[in-house]
């Protein structure tokens, strides 16, 4: 008997099979009593429900609102690799509505196995889309680079490479695609004509380019300039307009936290000026200095008011902001971090929940360079959903219990 492997309990459908999830009312249409037909993995046709085929297996959904599929954009799932915490973790995500996670570097022979099992249905988890990291050499004594490349030597692996005026730049980014990185994350101690130059070949060979905001020496208008996609860190801006030319990763200038008291910031508004014009988006992880003790740590406080700040003022530039959170919360919380992501730019950052939503959907999507397939709820994306108890868009906590999140056609309803 020939060995097909072992079942596959969270597999997509297959692409005959026709799933009809009925009665819902669904972003960007008019009224409830709306179809979604989906096709295998896709949607087909988005119809009143007089209008959707009989002839399909039927998911009732009438008293929901269906938004598309959650995306965080910034997580670490193998800092350092434990298989069993990211599979209880990719878990929560995909019950509690995310559909995809960019990840943003780690230790990528295990993020590749979990990029794969969650695609293929051995797991429940979102997609993930994910980054090979460079660096200057003087980042690589940083102990997270030696914990997600144990066996070898950080800096002279595929999936994090030390790059210096020597790098043969074309291979440096074949050997990071040869991953099934999608990006290159360019994280500190660069020039900014190397970061140039990486952003140029990363584009030419197809993937895209996600960078921190500052990246010492190079700062932000200047990583903006190179062509960058996304930059992430909120907190990491305030160094436009310093003198970086002798700054790294490790020794920085300290943050004028009283120049940015105001969210008027004239230097900022030049920079934010010059992102929308790009295109470039701000990967803002605002919340995630509140991890720590916020009430007796006073840098926290700092770091925290500061991503306030500089996210509102970069929202009311017109920047493109996605939701992305940078951490995990505890096991015992029933949602995942991306929802109080959320919940801190609608409330702290004074971003209406329409557009939290697009920073966690459409913007998001478009931050990983899926936008394709995922982001909006159109015919011929992936069948990735969620549907929700009430509209999200007048309370986003209804985010924190989900009725079902549909993920590439397949149905993964919340526990009771």
């Amino acid at each position: 008997m020939e060995f097909r492997g072992t079942p596959m309990p969270y597999a997509p459908p297959g692409d005959d099979k026709v799933t009809v999830f009925s009665g819902a009312a669904v972003e960007g249409r008019e009224g409830t009593g709306t179809s979604i037909v989906v096709r295998g993995q896709r949607i087909e046709a988005i119809v009143p429900d007089q209008d959707a085929p009989a002839d399909g297996g039927n998911v009732d959904l009438a008293g929901r609102f269906v938004i598309p599929g959650l995306i965080d954009t910034h997580q670490h799932l193998a800092t350092p690799p434990d298989r069993a915490v990211a599979e209880a973790v990719l878990a929560r995500q995909v019950a509690g509505g995310v559909t995809l996670v960019r990840d943003m570097a780690d230790d990528l022979r295990q993020i590749s196995d979990l990029a794969r099992a969650t695609l293929v249905g051995e797991i429940p988890g979102p997609d993930i889309s994910y980054a090979a990291l460079m660096a200057g050499p003087d980042f690589f004594d940083d102990p997270r680079t030696w914990q997600v490349s144990q066996g070898a030597c950080p800096g002279q692996v595929p999936w994090m490479q030390a790059i210096t005026p020597d790098t043969d730049l074309p291979l440096a980014v074949a050997l990071a695609r040869g991953t099934g990185a999608t990006a290159i994350k360019i994280y500190a101690d660069l020039p900014a004509a190397t970061v140039a130059a990486i952003t140029a070949e990363a584009h030419r060979q197809g993937m895209q380019v996600w960078a921190h905001a500052t990246v010492f020496p190079a700062a932000p208008l200047e990583v903006v300039a190179a062509g960058v996609d996304v930059l992430s860190h909120a907190a990491l801006l305030p160094h436009q307009g310093e003198d970086l030319s002798r700054a790294s990763y490790k020794n920085r200038p300290p943050i004028d936290f009283a120049r940015f008291a105001g969210e008027d910031d004239p230097v900022m508004a030049g920079l934010f000026e010059q992102m929308r014009a790009s295109g470039t988006i701000l990967d803002a992880t605002a919340s995630l200095w509140t991890r720590r003790d916020t009430d007796h740590d006073e840098r926290a406080r700092n770091m925290s008011q500061l991503s306030v700040h500089l996210t509102r003022q970069a929202h009311r530039a017109g920047v493109e902001i996605s939701a992305g959170s940078d951490y995990e919360t505890a096991a015992e919380q029933t949602w995942p971090a991306l929802i109080d992501e959320m919940l801190f730019l609608n409330r702290d950052c004074a971003i209406p929940a329409a557009d939290v939503i697009r920073a966690a959907t459409e913007t998001a999507a478009r931050s990983a360079g899926v936008l394709g397939d995922m982001g909006t709820l159109a015919p011929g994306k992936l069948a990735s959903f969620v549907a929700v108890d009430g509209d999200p868009r007048t309370d986003l906590t209804l985010l924190r219990s989900p009725h079902c999140t549909v993920k590439r056609g397949h149905p993964h309803f919340a526990k009771a």
